[in-house]
């Protein structure tokens, strides 16, 4: 079997493992992902929104990354398959660009911690907060 083509080197490792569920928790604003290697993940909305694999959050090239903010309430209205590869979630706050491969989501679950905490590092650097003002 041949792996799939992935979306760019931003988007994951090349594991091989393929969603085997994808749960989606209103409540807990939760993304629980089973992959076929017996690993599962459970990642916050605001985790999925704030690292979006669309150009709107990441640019068009290294260092144009665009800082999130206010994301903490943003809950996930609806996910769509994308082919057999991918799911593109659509957020509350309009945002349904981001296109969320296997291979990226996997690279999500298994480097959380580290990535959150870059991104709280990062919004405190900005003074900017994970709450909606106004």
């Amino acid at each position: 079997m041949s792996e799939a083509p992935r979306a760019g080197p931003a988007q994951g490792a090349g594991v091989a493992a393929a969603p085997t569920e994808i749960r989606l928790h209103q409540k807990s604003r939760l993304m629980e992902i089973v992959f076929s290697d017996g690993r599962t993940f459970r990642l916050p909305y605001e985790f999925l929104r704030v690292y979006s694999p669309s150009a709107e959050v990441r640019g068009h090239g290294p260092g144009q990354e665009v800082l999130q903010v206010g994301k903490r309430e943003v809950e996930i209205r609806s996910l769509e398959p994308v082919g057999s590869y991918a799911v593109q979630p659509a957020f509350s706050d309009s945002h349904a660009t981001g296109i969320y491969s296997w291979d990226y989501l996997y690279h999500l679950g298994e480097n959380q911690e580290r990535m959150w905490a870059e991104y709280l590092e990062r919004l405190e650097k900005a003074g900017a907060s994970r709450d909606r003002h106004g």
